[in-house]
């Protein structure tokens, strides 16, 4: 009985002591309220800004490759085949997708994930009091801005999307419809982000991945132009709005008129490493390397686009069709072959000196006997391309670096970089004024601003040249001349607008976009299949749907996740 006595009396002791110590708080863990310091508020911004940058190449959001450019027809997937990451053929083929494409899930996951930061980084502001962080009203801005960025993407991609800002409780997500809005109300409420963001940031951050005043003005000309278009639910465009291009041109013109930006003296600088944050950016997201990190803030979105020889590896790719090559011929005049630029195919590496140029074809294409990213001691070569059997022989140029660049970083199997992506250059803002003036009936306004980009390129010729100091291709381009290379009237600008679009920005993400936007998408895709089947058989299955592809379908994980709540997009 003692001993009984003594092994319960040991075993309270021992109880009560391991009590005392499991009662301890745990190390390295922080309370939500230990956040709202203003030395920790600035770190949760932070962490905002970090997620532009934490895409992967599995569902890429910084270059909206897989769905703004191979959904368009100036790309093939590319890669080994048909097979390899297939839920991106399913995206350039059409006909193949499905509301099961994880992929698709991802991508929406990730955006949200974003949000998500956003919204805690919101909601924790808003308890501070600019006493205590004289900041505040700053880094509410910098964060509605960023809240604009993902909604826009969500928005442009899934067309319906539940919004959520940092009011509604976390428990209240599952009650919170796709469709609570409607289609042109969503975009009211990215506008309303930006217009705050305009109206609180400063005119220049101290900091160069701090966005401000004159960038959000750029994102709100870009989303009221968007919404201008507006579509009925067949995906439709059923008319324009008027007012709202008149406020895009207002607003083009308060950035252009700011002193701030101006496009680069060379069209090459807005996709090399030495010279990013140039004049011409107007938002980038900021990556980097050796900051103390594992592995840096390396662009992963990219890390699938680099050709396969032995100074990169893997995994080529994101391959310029052959009618996007075919766009950069020009006629006597240097001006675009708008009606016969596809007749016929460039296929040949003579090919590139017989016929005549826009400069911007080898600023963006890997093109084979070319010189790769501006080395002419490095040639791009045919066996470089992944499967040029299925794909052909192109890559992608904009997003990829040299081997030897300070920025290159090699993470097996794949590679990335440190270079930063521009979400809206200079370039853009001309262009999004030049389509308002247009579309408003003053298509004369819009011409010095299209001469002025085609310009640009014609004087960004000095780093595409082989050894000897010969020009890579046969360059000519010229700038349109009422009455005497052209008829100046709204259609032929509205087309040259367009034709100026593709060149600038090709391979940049936003062309399938642009082509929702106008309304043209079902005509000018399944044109498009019809001859490039002829050229890459894995096409053979493509074909657009109108009125169900403008749009991908809500994943439908997140149906099922909300219990049925949210609704499909239409034709799915």
């Amino acid at each position: 009985m003692k001993y009984t006595r003594y092994i319960l009396l040991l075993s309270c002791l021992l109880l009560g002591a391991c009590s005392k110590f499991l009662d301890q708080a745990p190390q390295g863990v922080i309370s939500g309220d230990d956040l709202d310091t203003p030395q920790n508020l600035e770190k949760m911004v932070v962490a905002a800004y970090a997620s532009l940058g934490n895409d992967h190449y599995t569902a890429p959001y910084s270059n909206m490759w897989p769905y703004g450019n191979i959904r368009s027809g100036d790309a093939y997937k590319g890669g080994d085949g048909a097979g390899d990451i297939s839920d991106f053929h399913f995206y350039e083929t059409f006909s193949l997708n499905r509301v099961d494409n994880g992929s698709s899930d991802l991508l929406w996951f990730r955006l949200y994930v974003g949000i998500g930061r956003v919204n805690d980084a919101l909601a924790r502001l808003d308890k501070a009091t600019e006493s205590t962080f004289p900041q505040k009203t700053v880094r509410q801005a910098e964060m509605r801005f960023l809240r604009g960025h993902y909604y826009f993407l969500l928005k442009e991609l899934f067309k319906y999307v539940p919004y959520i800002d940092e009011y509604v409780p976390k428990a209240s997500y599952d009650t919170i419809s796709n469709r609570t809005y409607t289609s042109d109300q969503l975009w009211t409420k990215i506008a309303d982000d930006f217009t705050f963001a305009a109206a609180h940031l400063p005119d220049i951050q101290p900091e160069a991945g701090r966005t401000n005043k004159f960038a959000a003005k750029a994102y709100l000309a870009k989303t009221l132009l968007y919404q201008a278009y507006k579509q009925d639910d067949n995906n439709n465009v059923a008319s324009i709005d008027a007012t709202m291009l008149q406020q895009v041109n207002s607003l083009c013109d308060e950035v252009i008129n700011a002193g701030k930006y101006q496009l680069s003296t060379d069209y090459a600088n807005n996709f090399l490493s030495k010279t990013e944050n140039g004049p011409e950016s107007v938002f980038a997201i900021q990556y980097s390397k050796d900051d103390g990190t594992p592995k840096g803030r390396l662009d992963y979105g990219h890390a699938l686009n680099y050709p396969m020889n032995q100074d990169y590896g893997c995994c080529g790719f994101h391959s310029p069709s052959y009618n996007l090559v075919n766009a950069f011929k020009t006629d006597n005049n240097g001006l675009p072959l708008f009606d016969t630029y596809n007749n016929v195919n460039v296929s040949k590496e003579s090919d590139f000196l017989t016929n005549t140029f826009d400069p911007r074809l080898d600023h963006t294409v890997a093109i084979p006997g070319h010189p790769y990213k501006y080395d002419p001691a490095f040639i791009y070569q045919r066996s470089w391309a992944r499967a040029p059997e299925v794909y052909g022989s192109y890559l992608s140029l904009k997003e990829v670096v040299l081997p030897t660049d300070p920025s290159f970083q090699k993470v097996p199997p794949f590679m990335s970089s440190s270079k930063n992506w521009t979400i809206i250059r200079f370039a853009d803002v001309l262009l999004f004024k030049a389509e308002a003036l247009i579309e408003l009936g003053r298509p004369a306004e819009a011409l010095p601003l299209i001469n002025r980009i085609r310009e640009r390129a014609g004087a960004s010729t000095a780093l595409l040249k082989q050894a000897n100091g010969s020009f890579t291709s046969n360059y000519k381009i010229g700038i349109y001349q009422p009455g005497v290379n052209c008829t100046w009237t709204q259609d032929f600008a509205r087309k040259a607008l367009r034709w100026e679009r593709r060149l600038e920005f090709a391979m940049e993400g936003s062309r399938f976009f642009d082509l929702v936007r106008w309304g043209i998408a079902a005509d000018y895709l399944n044109a498009y299949f019809a001859v490039e089947k002829t050229r890459s058989a894995h096409l053979n299955d493509a074909a657009f749907k109108k009125g169900r592809d403008e749009y991908l379908p809500v994943p439908l994980n997140q149906i099922n996740y909300s219990k049925g709540l949210y609704k499909q997009n239409t034709g799915w």
